[in-house]
């Protein structure tokens, strides 16, 4: 969940596996056999393309093509973006793996195929700077062509597991077995997800610690708080049409008739640099105030997801950092410190950076400093603090 439309740039990267080299492209082939993915194991590498800009000096980055497990247990092609130091590595490098906010639900929303992804990636010259790997998933259905399954939890924690996985694979990038995960909004929802979720999905991997900026927690109490704000009717336009697609929901059963061109455009919309931004607001502004047949916080089709898909508290001793501004109007500052209150109680080590005045559009870039220092804590195998 991005909810509310940040500017960005990003970019694109190129490589393939067979090891010959090529220009990517939105159009680029994404697709794997059925009987490839099936004999696969998690975080294999399909294919792997150069950078082609979008980094500093002396930083090395690919884009890469790797298997997943979707949300029903069925495996899956997924993009991202592996950024590390071009130097030879002394020894196994730590990983902190990004993930991203809300960018569409749409194919062509991918950050990697936008011309200088590393700018939405909030913290990569820190992280960088201290020899880490940053491993950037696209999440499933973004740059391929499966639907994006947008805030189903074990689907975005198995993207971001995987692509940790994948860049061990790779002998340049000299990624080790421990990392962390960073995300804002709907990243922020994945990288609690991951949390719950990366022991029993990959445990020769080690989680150190999750970090999250304006995460989307509580996804009922969001909904409801967004609903008659303009970026609450993109994010329903949004989960409507995603989830219609990956649960084979018929449009025609959601939307009110009149608004169907409209509804489809604003929910096939792409956010990520401000020609989009400003193509979303035009498109929402043609929305018919109703255009829903039905509400989701009532349906029941969409509750048992939505409740679904609402994180509980970390395993006891989890290290967890969050990030929040109290002028955020999107993810609200009432409803994240009710998750840190249930944080709390589950036993987790919690640190708090509330951020007077800041909104969310902003929070992950104001507070990345301080959550990469975090991580630097957690990587030394530091004793976490804890404001519970």
């Amino acid at each position: 969940m991005q909810f509310r439309k940040p500017i960005h740039i990003a970019l694109t990267v190129s490589f393939c596996v067979g090891w010959m080299t090529s220009p990517a492209t939105a159009a680029e082939d994404t697709g794997v056999a059925a009987e490839v993915l099936a004999r696969s194991k998690p975080g294999t590498i399909f294919r792997v393309w150069p950078m082609e800009g979008g980094v500093k000096p002396g930083i090395k980055g690919y884009r890469i093509l790797y298997r997943s497990t979707n949300y029903d247990g069925r495996p899956v092609a997924v993009t991202g973006a592996l950024i590390f130091p071009a130097q030879a590595a002394a020894g196994p490098r730590a990983v902190v793996a990004w993930a991203h906010p809300t960018t569409g639900v749409v194919s062509k929303c991918a950050p990697t195929l936008l011309p200088n992804f590393s700018q939405v990636i909030m913290g990569l010259d820190e992280i960088t700077d201290r020899g880490w790997v940053i491993a950037a998933t696209d999440y499933i259905g973004l740059g391929t062509n499966n639907p994006h399954p947008y805030l189903i939890g074990i689907a975005e924690a198995n993207a971001v597991i995987d692509i940790v996985r994948a860049a061990r694979q790779l002998t340049d990038v000299a990624a080790s077995d421990r990392f962390a995960v960073w995300g804002h909004s709907q990243g922020g929802h994945a990288a609690l997800y991951t949390g719950l979720h990366a022991k029993t999905y990959a445990p020769e991997l080690t989680l150190v610690g999750v970090a999250a900026a304006a995460p989307a927690t509580k996804l009922a109490e969001l909904f409801k708080a967004d609903e008659n704000s303009s970026s609450g009717r993109s994010l329903s336009a949004m989960t409507v049409l995603a989830w219609s697609r990956l649960f084979g929901w018929p449009l025609g059963e959601l939307v009110e008739p009149a608004a169907m061109r409209p509804f489809e455009r604003l929910a096939s919309d792409c956010i990520e640099d401000l020609p989009q931004f400003l193509r979303e607001d035009d498109d929402e502004n043609d929305l018919p105030q109703v255009f829903l047949k039905i509400d989701p916080l009532t349906d029941p089709k969409f509750t048992p997801i939505i409740a679904a898909n609402t994180p509980g508290p970390m395993p006891a001793g989890t290290p967890v950092f969050i990030a929040q501004g109290t002028a955020d109007t999107t993810v609200r500052p009432e409803i994240t410190k009710q998750y840190i209150n249930e944080l709390c109680r589950g036993g987790a080590k919690v640190h708090v950076k509330w951020m007077p005045g800041v909104s969310h559009v902003t929070v992950a870039l104001d507070s990345a400093y301080d959550a990469v220092e975090w991580m630097a804590q957690r990587f030394a195998s530091a004793p976490a603090p804890n404001q519970c």
